[in-house]
């Protein structure tokens, strides 16, 4: 399968800070919008001149909360792709959106400024739930917010948090048969974790032990297959056809441009991968592209070892794996024998895929099956 080639656009602002998230996200009090879409201009054409004639396959405004950006922001960065790359004309353009009804009610202006795909931060279904996670909306907004994008975009998708420390299988089931029953082709299923930095890290805050988070991930694949969403991916359901085409170029091993205040890219010719990193404060990445059209902090020249090793890491995600022939040099010959006779890998040829089991506890496996 062609990877593609992707464009990543990251807007770094948010109305408040999840006490879950670490994602490069702040709350500013003031955002000059013109400045700010001058610069993801200049960054666009920067990187645009340096990958200039390839054939672009997804744009994604991610975030942080890209439905706070104005839709000429938009609009501007759209319409600037055609200078650079060849485009199809049905290009996956997808952006991230929370389900307030401020943001929602701006979705027709996105779509007319060019979004057909929409990634809505649903979260919960249940309004205990969501004052937990220190949501914005409320179950009845983030409903009507999805009724909405079904009638804008001609593709939508929502993510859902389970594992929650009090959460029950019973709770969980309950609200996958809500989620399968408010539509879109795409769900993403994220468990919670507590990351190091996050306020609920801060405070102390326990995840749920993995014994029953891994029984809610295998509820999650009981209700989600026979209803026509299996996984691809770890965290990701969709009807065949409908997987989400940008993703799939950062698993598959793809090309990426990433643009905005802590971006990541990966830009390879016929001998070598590049990682670009963007600066990550928002302020000092800003100041920079005023000053020289980028606000890159490092390019990385990546061995051959650790590209394979990235792109074992990814690829061992998707639910149909890897072609691993290339791979002999980083792969331990003992830690694969291992994994496949304990079930936690499957090879056919040159194909090596994670078992469902394996997909519980892929980490381990990978530190196994890794030089």
């Amino acid at each position: 399968m062609n990877p593609g080639f992707a464009l990543y656009i990251h807007w770094p602002f948010c109305l408040s800070k999840c006490p879950y998230c670490d994602f490069n996200s702040h709350v500013a009090d003031h955002i000059d919008h013109n400045r700010w879409r001058n610069a993801l201009l200049a960054e666009l054409d920067h990187y645009g001149e340096e990958t200039a004639g390839r054939h672009l396959t997804s744009v994604f405004f991610g975030g942080g909360t890209p439905s706070l950006m104005k839709a000429a922001t938009v609009e501007a960065l759209l319409g600037r792709l055609n200078t650079w790359w060849s485009v199809d004309n049905d290009l996956e353009i997808t952006l991230e959106a929370n389900p307030t009804s401020i943001e929602a009610g701006r979705f027709r202006e996105f779509g007319a400024a060019g979004i057909n795909r929409v990634s809505i931060g649903v979260q919960s279904l249940d309004d205990k739930a969501l004052r937990y996670l220190g949501r914005e909306h409320n179950a009845g907004e983030a409903k009507s917010a999805l009724e909405l994008a079904s009638r804008v975009f001609s593709r939508f998708s929502f993510d859902l948090i389970y594992a929650l420390p009090e959460q029950t299988a019973k709770q969980w089931r309950i609200e996958l048969e809500q989620a399968l029953k408010l539509g879109g082709d795409h769900l993403s299923l994220y468990q919670l974790t507590i990351e190091p930095g996050t306020p609920f890290f801060r405070d102390g805050i326990k995840g749920m032990d993995d014994d029953r988070a891994a029984d809610l991930f295998e509820i999650t694949q009981e209700i989600m297959e026979p209803a026509g969403k299996p996984a691809y991916e770890i965290s990701n359901h969709a009807a065949t056809g409908s997987e989400c085409r940008h993703n799939l170029t950062y698993w598959l091993g793809g090309d990426y441009v990433g643009i905005g205040p802590g971006a990541h890219g990966r830009l390879s010719d016929t001998a070598q991968t590049t990682a670009t990193h963007q600066i990550h404060t928002p302020g000092a990445w800003l100041e920079a592209v005023e000053k020289k059209t980028h606000g890159t902090a490092k390019r990385r020249l990546l061995t051959p070892d650790i590209r394979a090793q990235e792109l074992i890491v990814m690829g061992l995600r998707l639910r149909n794996g890897l072609d691993i022939s290339r791979f002999d040099t980083v792969i331990e010959p003992k830690g694969l024998t291992q994994m496949i006779n304990g079930g936690f890998v499957e090879q056919t040829g040159s194909n090596l895929r994670a078992t469902p089991h394996g997909r519980l506890c892929l980490n381990a496996v990978l530190d196994r099956l890794l030089c």
